[in-house]
């Protein structure tokens, strides 16, 4: 079975969309170039038969075997902490934001089951690798933006201890959704945070690039940039001062 479905994923690559994602990715990145759509089509079908057996011996030669895995569990027919497992089996190989985002997004339970997805999420927030802490966070924003959750939601990423770009990026995407779903606590939030810069004037910029924010609201947001200059070498820097 899985040396089947590894050849139907060959069958549905398609070079020019390879080389398009590639650009995209991190460089190290192997894949055939599947498209999404097909990849949730092959994943739905798996998910209907034997896919229990697939994930016990499915390898990740590619992108698309590891995205595949995690569409699986995502569409597959069973109980909460079955679910659970699975996904903590899973998350040690997101290796790129493309993997974490389309996981999250398949991870459609989570609406119905809030409170212990939350708990199980809550074991993450001490990691400090890219890819845990941005599988976290995309977990938040895609399901936990709302009045219930909103203050925990902001405290995780004012808690923010990675490193890594896309982990920020994931934390500036996640507040950027905070505003425009809360917009009072998260202004609020804004002026006083422990938010490294970078992080902090990229969650602005993405606020200031969505079409949901008035012009007025904009004002006040390109107010509470923290200033940056120029340095001799001509590298923009934070301004010290």
């Amino acid at each position: 079975m899985e040396s089947e479905i590894y050849e139907q994923l060959k069958s549905m690559a398609e070079e020019k969309y390879r080389v398009f994602s590639a650009r995209l990715l991190p460089e190290d990145t192997i894949l055939l170039g599947v498209r999404l759509p097909k990849l949730r089509a092959l994943a739905k079908r798996v998910a209907g038969e034997n896919w229990q057996t697939y994930l016990e011996r499915a390898q990740s030669r590619c992108m698309e075997e590891v995205m595949l895995q995690g569409m699986i569990i995502g569409a597959a027919e069973c109980d909460v902490p079955q679910r659970l497992t699975y996904i903590n089996a899973f998350v040690p190989k997101i290796d790129n934001w493309s993997v974490c985002d389309s996981f999250c997004v398949g991870l459609k339970f989570t609406a119905k089951n809030r409170d212990v997805v939350w708990d199980f999420l809550t074991q993450y927030h001490g990691f400090s690798q890219e890819y845990v802490v941005r599988f976290s966070l995309v977990m938040m924003l895609q399901y936990y933006i709302d009045e219930v959750y909103i203050g925990r939601v902001l405290k995780r990423i004012d808690e923010l201890c990675c490193e890594g770009y896309y982990a920020k990026m994931a934390a500036a995407w996640a507040l950027s959704v905070c505003y425009i779903k809360q917009p009072e606590i998260t202004r609020n939030y804004l002026r006083q945070n422990r938010l490294d810069d970078y992080t902090y004037n990229k969650a602005l910029q993405k606020i200031l690039e969505s079409y949901r924010v008035s012009g007025e609201c904009k004002n006040e947001i390109r107010a509470l940039k923290r200033p940056v200059k120029t340095s001799l070498s001509g590298r923009r820097i934070l301004d010290e001062t």
